[in-house]
């Protein structure tokens, strides 16, 4: 796996995407290599994964480098995509997120609220609603278990 990140990253690169994630589907028949790419301060749609897609399809037929039938799927990670990077969770401020605790805090085990701050020792700061009263939150690093972006519905 790690000889085709090597490979695939640069073409990703070069489509102005980040490589988010690399998998090998084996559960699918052909096999599938799903590419999920991100940016930073835009959202992936169609243009972007077809015209990344026929990059690293091309790259991969020229360095021949997987034997046999596969199918190459290029995505985006969606919506809400874990946060993964110091990066990723502050361009989410301002935004909202969800974050899974792993102890409970203020007997609540998840918090879904809108990011409006992160201080540089890492603690975040959210602002939710509880049975329509605000509710703030003051989470450090050491408490989340996961936290991913999310949309307000």
């Amino acid at each position: 796996m790690d000889k085709l990140k090597t490979l695939i990253e640069p073409v990703v690169t070069q489509c102005g995407c980040m490589l988010y994630e690399l998998e090998w589907d084996k559960a699918m028949k052909p096999p599938v290599l799903r590419v999920v790419i991100d940016r930073e301060d835009e959202p992936i749609d169609l243009d972007i994964c077809a015209a990344c897609s026929e990059q690293v399809s091309a790259k991969l037929d020229e360095t021949d480098v997987i034997p046999g039938e596969y199918m190459l799927e290029v995505c985006s990670p969606g919506a809400e995509k874990e946060l993964r990077t110091e990066k990723q969770i502050l361009n989410q401020v301002g935004k909202y997120v969800q974050i899974a605790l792993n102890e409970e805090q203020d007997h609540v085990m998840e918090i879904f609220g809108k990011l409006d701050s992160v201080d540089e020792d890492g603690t975040l700061h959210i602002s939710t609603f509880i049975k329509g009263r605000p509710k703030k939150y003051a989470v450090s690093r050491s408490q989340i278990k996961r936290i991913r972006s999310a949309v307000k519905v």
